[in-house]
């Protein structure tokens, strides 16, 4: 297939979902790509800025079969993961699949839950399969787990240990929409749901034709030297006292041949790089005492380290 077909193909989609969410273009954009990187997002903001309203867009625009749960305290990990249930008629033990067991779950405020419950989704979001009882489950293929927080909010919340943290591939946030942008909303809301408007232009089979696409993309050794470099920079930086860790780099460069892709090219540059590193990044890296008391923030050290890393020249195949 054509690379400008692929190109196509993820505009179509984009088209789609904007009809439902309005004036976050490029939020829309690095969701989608994450998506057919086979990688899961964490989207971080305050209630009403529409981070549900654009999981449930992509899921209706990717033909996505879709669950979504509140994490409250009282969720059980076998809510998410699913259990077993004895059938007197047989004599043998069912499994009944948890709310996990679809192509999209939403995970709506996330640190909201125990962190026992938190540690159930590890296993899924990294080998995609739940085990109970000593069985293992595969789930649905495409999979992607969209999961919210709420940044202000800390009573009743258990913080997202680093090594669930190190399994999203991006963490984003949406942030208040600009003045034109929220009067458009509030029109689409006159008397109807936007979502409604938002027409399925894809499915499985499409999603995962691009997946197998993104992840043959050509990647030159310059460039696989340049996305090292950026994460050995973490590794080192005085205000770090926690680095890119090998996945991190595997995240950047894979999301990266996604780029490349919506931008009908079959080989990644730079640019593609930079566009996306502080999404992968950010929420990698761990500050020192001196960065916190020096108000230094994660998006600080990341745009640092992209200005003092030199790129290499890419030149077209």
């Amino acid at each position: 297939m054509n690379k400008t077909i692929y190109a196509q193909q993820i505009d179509q989609i984009l088209s789609e979902v904007k009809k439902a969410v309005i004036g976050k273009d490029e939020i829309i954009v690095k969701v989608l790509l994450a998506i057919l990187c086979k990688g899961h997002i964490l989207i971080e903001d305050i209630p009403g800025v529409g981070k549900t309203t654009l999981a449930l867009a992509f899921s209706k625009a990717l033909s996505l079969d879709h669950n979504r749960m509140q994490f409250t305290p009282d969720v059980l990990p076998s809510d998410v993961t699913g259990f077993s249930v004895y059938n007197k008629t047989q004599n043998t033990f069912e499994f009944r699949p948890g709310v996990a067991f679809c192509n999209l779950f939403l995970a709506d405020e996330i640190n909201r839950t125990s962190s026992k419950t938190q540690s159930a989704l590890l296993e899924l979001m990294e080998e995609k399969s739940i085990t109970v009882d000593g069985v293992t489950y595969k789930l649905p293929e495409p999979y992607t787990v969209i999961a919210t927080q709420n940044p202000l909010g800390s009573a009743g919340t258990h913080n997202l240990p680093d090594s669930q943290l190190d399994r999203f591939m991006i963490k984003l946030s949406m942030g208040y929409p600009e003045f034109n942008d929220e009067v458009s909303i509030l029109k689409s809301k006159f008397n109807s749901n936007p979502l409604n408007s938002v027409n399925p232009v894809a499915n499985t089979q499409m999603i995962t034709e691009l997946q197998e696409h993104i992840s043959n993309i050509y990647v030159d050794d310059k460039v696989y030297n340049y996305i090292v470099s950026l994460a050995a920079a973490t590794r080192q930086h005085p205000m770090l006292k926690l680095g890119i860790s090998p996945r991190g780099t595997l995240a950047l460069m894979q999301i990266a041949k996604g780029i490349a892709v919506a931008r009908s090219r079959d080989y990644v540059i730079p640019d593609d790089v930079d566009f996306i590193c502080a999404d992968v990044f950010t929420h990698r890296i761990m500050l020192s005492s001196k960065a916190k008391l020096s108000d230094v923030t994660a998006s600080d050290i990341i745009s640092e380290i992209l200005r003092n890393v030199n790129a290499p020249g890419v030149s077209s195949r």
